[in-house]
């Protein structure tokens, strides 16, 4: 069995869960024993996100209750409403107002426990908690550890994006039988598909290779979109893998600060960072976003944007290079060229509009999952078509350090899968549907993170609606320069 409370879950915190469950009207303790039916239909994988009252249950976008109940974090505790976590996964709960008890049942497993009391009981075995379940404002308050472990839970919170994964057994156990999708799933001889090329190769001489099967001619001033990596990471794009081709077309590196805190929010942080990790010494590093934001159309095909919010500095530039770091995300599913000149252009107010799926400004938990994938889909196609009949654009995607986190996360875990290569292409569609493929044709014993990621995250929407909105295709035809 498998726990894993990784980035923010402490487990010598006292981390607690709230219970949805009926206590009481206007503060009072109801006496009677109240019963929630099974659910109809069990979930495997429920995502919620702070202060977001939606939560996403096996990719169906749902209300968590009727009351509005968000997760939330309370003098340093997550706390998050177990009863449509247990619900949902198929068990049931119970409220017993006299005996002041919550008892959970979920496949063959009980869990009591009693209000104020560390003792609990896991099918009657006396255990003792780390804290005692209490109640506030008229929910039961209960402790996640015991919980998870008892049940076989996987609990995986994200500190950056305040995002919490909740994974079944059941879901852990079909995971391991999932048959990888082969690559040829999009591949096509069709020589009107768009071409993507690869190289199993991954060094800077790969990297000129490959650029000069794009025959691509920039003009004007050139921006190089890249990920300076949050600080602490290690996965983002090392410098000397791209000095040769940034310096060779005479590339400004250009990068937008982050919407969600941390050591990239502001330009003389963000500055720092870039500097740390080695980005100021092969090239300028703009951060476009420092004097403001702009607006800059979408297609008439979007369906929750409005317009794009980029950094004002975007004006400047006409060319674009964008070299995108393809792994996982702990949102999207995954982040690669799509994501790279979507969020990574957009302003910090421009990242909260497209994570809102068009709702807010401010915010980015105004929005559903499919709208904030939808969303990226329609900002990337801003981008791409503004610069595509400005100066041009071309893509470069490196496929090593296949974390399932993304290079803003500063801890993220170790990559399981093994280095690739790099791709390139005209189409950034094309492209990240041809790293998508590689993953799922690559054994689950190595894919298996990554794949699970992607999929619990519903991440191959972005790439359906791009498609659907006219960005690019899913259809490519792969040429191998090796």
């Amino acid at each position: 069995m498998k726990y894993n409370l990784k980035k923010g879950f402490c487990f010598t915190a006292a981390i607690s869960v709230i219970c949805a469950v009926a206590v009481g009207f206007a503060g009072r303790i109801d006496t009677s024993v109240k019963k929630e039916v099974f659910a109809a239909e069990s979930k495997s994988k429920i995502i919620m996100q702070i202060d977001n009252p939606v939560m996403t249950a096996d990719g169906e976008e749902i209300k968590i209750d009727e009351n509005g109940t968000v997760p939330i974090i309370v003098n340093g505790r997550t706390l998050v409403p177990i009863r449509a976590i247990v619900e949902k996964m198929g068990g049931n709960v119970e409220w017993n107002g006299s005996a002041r008890q919550t008892t959970l049942n979920y496949e063959n497993n009980k869990i009591v426990l009693t209000l104020d009391s560390t003792t609990a009981y896991l099918n009657d075995s006396e255990n003792i908690l780390d804290t005692a379940p209490a109640a506030i404002n008229g929910r039961t308050m209960l402790p996640i550890r015991f919980i998870a472990e008892s049940f076989g839970f996987d609990v995986d919170w994200n500190v950056n994006t305040h995002i919490i994964t909740i994974t079944s057994k059941k879901a852990n156990e079909e995971n391991k039988t999932i048959v990888s999708a082969n690559i040829t799933e999009n591949k096509t001889e069709n020589e009107n598909a768009p071409v993507v090329y690869i190289t199993n190769n991954i060094s800077s001489e790969a990297v000129m290779n490959i650029y000069n099967q794009l025959k691509f001619t920039p003009s004007g001033k050139v921006a190089v979109k890249l990920s300076t990596g949050e600080a602490g990471n290690t996965h983002y794009l090392d410098p000397d893998l791209i000095k040769d081709l940034v310096q060779s077309v005479g590339g400004t590196i250009v990068e937008c600060n982050t919407a969600y805190g941390g050591s990239r929010a502001e330009t003389a942080l963000h500055k720092q960072v870039a500097q740390d990790h080695g980005f100021t010494a092969i090239a300028n590093v703009d951060i476009m976003d420092e004097n403001g934001s702009i607006q800059i159309p979408v297609s008439d095909k979007a369906e929750n944007l409005k317009y794009d919010i980029v950094g004002k500095n975007y004006e400047n530039y006409d060319s674009m290079l964008v070299l995108s770091h393809f792994k996982g995300h702990a949102m999207g599913g995954f982040g690669g060229a799509v994501k790279n000149i979507s969020i990574g252009i957009g302003s910090s107010k421009g990242k909260m509009y497209i994570h809102s799926g068009g709702h807010s400004e401010t915010s980015w938990s105004s929005g559903t999952q499919d709208e904030f994938l939808e969303s990226m889909a329609e900002a990337a196609q801003a981008v791409h078509n503004n610069k595509q009949n400005d100066g041009g654009i071309v893509y470069i995607s490196v496929m090593n350090h296949l974390s399932v986190d993304c290079d803003c996360d500063g801890n993220p875990a170790e990559p399981e899968m093994n280095d690739v290569g790099i791709l390139a292409s005209y189409d950034p569609v094309a492209l990240d549907q041809a790293c998508v493929d590689i993953v799922y044709n690559t054994d689950r014993s190595e894919s298996g993170a990554l794949i699970e990621r992607i999929e619990s995250r519903n991440g191959i929407h972005t790439l359906e609606h791009a498609e659907k909105i006219g960005l690019g295709s899913r259809e490519y035809k792969l040429v191998n320069i090796d």
